[in-house]
């Protein structure tokens, strides 16, 4: 296309962007901020992509697709059409402590012609959508960021999952990287996330940064490019905020460079993987640079086991464990039954049922009716019973015989085990004999099971003075007690692993002004601003501590971080990688199932006999539920509709202090606002909106021990509501009855925070 048909393109932007804009804020689908935000960004956004001529050097057909959406004439919502191209064009993709990550296309037309057709697809492609340009350009950035480091960064690794055209995504960016005189560490397959991180810091690798192109459980519809560094944590914020505003904003379509893998120098590509080529993948030309990344980490997970001679114990046991595995489309369909298996677990069955252990970015078991797609959370109790009614189906009357069944995610770094439910309990769990363990029983279910048999092999909790946990502060408190109980400190962190390698990193380097010991619920104002990463800390002493026992989340991730770190590009001493890992989650749940069986008992017997009838942690209740349930509220009304419920939650924390609020039949007795201020530049502070992005909490007791907590999510448009609930006077006569007392007002406390929020369900 000539300058000319571009000029009439957008001529015709100018005039529908701005009906739609003005319609949207005089109806009160968007505010007067974002009115202004996109009017401001959004032709000039769309004439860069438009009228760069170094963009068709590289993607051909990406003009083709932004024309081709403008002057669509079929599609029969006029508002609808538009609303696509402001969506695309009001911003750049939010980039956060972990990457970048949003939708590829809204809607399954598009997606489907990205995987038929290719990453350079001719669909609707901007700044704000996940494509090969916005790729190249962060790429670009990181790179650029990583030159001018000192020493300067020279070692990549990148990985990639089940996604639409993940290979495909992965190879670009390997390819400048290698542009940009980088050597590039490049796995052979669709691999987990947890052995990038560990492929990082690796002593044939020491890399500097790693990437996996991956939206961990989101829906088909989404992408995304996380991001580590030479450790395998997260980038901290600082040098995050450096990388974005110096180097990724600044990237230009003229740097963009590539270098073909056929057309790599001698040693500057590397592939990872197994012992052996895999099927079909091209290496280039470069066969003899493989290194087996897959043992090397299955070896290190491995060693964490507390059970000698696990292999022989189930090949002798008269009743072994017996374990159904789900993959949800993702890159541990390998990785997870192998390991089990190695390790003793002869008897593994996947779930093959309705394509469950391909790869299938498409992820065809979670697609429901438009505009409800599904995401393949293994955190999801909708998603566990797919995975359920598929075993079903495919091992017909076989699932009575099963223990539990472990799944993970599309890129495995997040774990959800189904456990079975003794019969006096079914009734809690509308009459199923399974449910899905929540990630807060079972992280406290691991912490009591490896301090156990700590103290079973030495008499008390070895070194006990020296540990320490940690965890986000919407993980339950009853990890926290039992911590305590043991003698261990606790670091409650903000929600995300990034958070918790930061916090535990500060530990091993003696920050003592940043882990000294607070107590939750402090009496913070609106305008106050926490600590970036740390919420509180409990018998740190003064950070006199130094090893971590376990790092753990709501969201169903899990590591353990051990000891300081012979250097900062090491994984800490006796530790594993520093983010999650669902493969090692699933291992540690797997051989406590089967010390569990071996001794009579199950993991739910276990949690209620060892944790809830424990005086000193007591019955806890924890429910999460998101908001929407499934996906975000999209686009830039979705951005209005987070922002409005918000507000009303402020509103309810100023009422909160005049003690004149009630959620669910029980008076509120404090409340807080945890505020850090790392979206500020996303949702700018005004006199009368301060972004609260670790949430408004709200206190039903002294003890704070009772709380409702709204949280939204930074960068997409989405809130996650928790709910802690706690009874000390639990007997084992009438601790059913309490579970039952607690999962009601529980019930009663989420329908009434959206009734006053105005939150709905859909």
């Amino acid at each position: 296309m000539d300058s000319g048909n571009f000029d009439s393109i957008l001529e015709l932007a100018e005039v529908k962007v701005s009906e739609y804009l003005e319609g949207s804020l005089k109806e009160g689908r968007i505010d007067q901020q974002l009115y202004n935000e996109a009017k401001k960004n959004i032709l000039p956004n769309l004439a860069r992509w438009l009228k760069d001529a170094h963009i068709d050097k590289h993607l051909p057909h990406l003009k083709e697709g932004i024309c081709s959406a403008i002057n669509n004439n079929r599609i029969e919502n006029e508002d609808k059409k538009w609303e696509n191209i402001v969506n695309a064009f009001r911003q750049s993709v939010r980039f956060g402590t972990g990457g970048i990550r949003g939708m590829m296309a809204p809607d399954k037309d598009s997606i489907i012609r990205l995987k038929s057709e290719g990453i350079d697809a001719p669909i609707l492609k901007g700044p704000n959508t996940i494509n090969d340009l916005v790729f190249l350009l962060t790429s670009v950035g990181v790179a650029k960021f990583g030159r001018d480091q000192q020493p300067k960064f020279t070692k990549v690794v990148i990985g990639y999952d089940s996604r639409i055209r993940g290979y495909d995504l992965a190879a670009l960016v390997a390819q400048l990287f290698l542009a940009y005189d980088y050597t590039v560490y490049f796995f052979d397959a669709p691999c987990p996330y947890p052995e990038v991180t560990f492929a990082i810091p690796d002593s044939s690798i020491k890399a500097d940064v790693g990437i996996l192109i991956s939206a961990s459980h989101n829906d088909y519809r989404y992408n995304g490019y996380k991001l580590s560094c030479g450790n395998g944590s997260q980038f901290d914020p600082e040098e995050r905020d450096e990388m974005y505003e110096k180097y990724i904003a600044n990237s230009k379509p003229e740097q963009i460079n590539l270098v073909p893998f056929d057309k790599a120098p001698e040693g500057r590509l590397w592939f990872l993987g197994g012992n052996e080529l895999v099927a079909g993948f091209d290496y280039a030309g470069k066969e003899d640079f493989l290194i087996n990344i897959h043992e090397k980490h299955r070896n290190h997970v491995k060693s964490f086991l507390l059970t000698e001679g696990l292999a022989k114990q189930q090949n002798s046991s008269s009743n072994p464990l017996k374990i159904a595995y789900c993959a949800f489309h993702g890159s541990g369909n390998v990785a997870v039954p192998r390991l089990l298996r190695e390790v003793g677990f002869a008897d593994v069955r996947p779930i093959t049922h309705n394509g469950l252990n391909d790869l299938n970015g498409l992820f065809p078991s979670f697609c429901s009716e438009p505009g409800r797609e599904q995401q393949p959370d293994p955190g999801d109790p909708r998603a566990a019973k797919i995975a359920v009614e598929a075993f079903k189906s495919e091992y017909p009357g076989q699932f009575k015989d099963i223990d539990i069944l472990i799944g993970t995610d599309p890129d495995a770094d997040r774990c959800g085990v189904v456990v079975k439910v003794p019969q006096s309990q079914q009734h809690l769990h509308n009459g199923e004999d399974y449910y899905l363990l929540p990630a807060d029983d079972m992280w406290a279910l691991v912490l009591w099971y490896r301090l156990q048999r700590d103290i079973e092999k030495h008499g008390c909790v070895k070194d006990a003075e020296k540990k320490f946990i940690t965890l986000s502060h919407t993980t339950s408190d009853s990890i926290t007690h039992l911590a305590r109980k043991r003698g261990l400190g606790v670091v409650r962190t903000w929600v995300g692993f990034a958070s918790l390698a930061a916090a535990t990193r500060d530990v091993w380097d003696q920050k003592t002004d940043r882990i000294i010991d607070l107590v939750d619920g402090r009496n913070l104002k609106y305008t106050d601003l926490c600590h970036p990463f740390v919420c509180d800390c409990r018998g740190m002493d003064n950070g006199k501590r130094s090893i971590n026992v376990g790092a753990m989340e709501q969201s169903n991730g899990f590591s353990i971080l051990g000891g300081p770190p012979i250097d900062k590009r090491s994984l800490g001493v006796g530790g594993h990688v520093r983010d999650k890992d669902g493969t090692f989650a699933a291992l540690l749940i797997a051989e406590i199932a089967a010390w569990a069986k071996e001794n009579g008992t199950t993991l739910i017997e276990l949690l209620d006999k060892q944790i809830y009838l424990d005086p000193d942690v007591g019955l806890f209740v924890n429910l999460y539920e998101p908001d929407p349930l499934d996906g975000e509220y999209p686009g830039i009304e979705g951005d209005r509709l987070k922002k409005a419920i918000l507000r009303r939650a402020i509103g309810y924390f100023q009422l909160a202090l005049s003690g004149d609020l009630e959620i669910g039949g029980l008076g509120v007795k404090s409340a807080c606002i945890y505020r850090t201020g790392k979206y500020d530049t996303i949702y700018p502070p005004s006199y009368d909106f301060q972004f609260p992005d670790e949430g408004v909490r709200f206190f039903f007791d002294d003890k704070k021990l009772q709380h409702v907590t709204i949280r939204p999510s930074g960068t997409g448009n989405a809130l996650r509501f928790h709910i802690q609930l706690h009874d000390d006077s639990v007997t084992e006569s009438n601790l059913i009855e309490k579970k039952a007392q607690l999962l009601a007002r529980g019930r009663a406390i989420m329908d009434n925070i959206r009734d006053l929020l105005k939150a709905p369900r859909a």
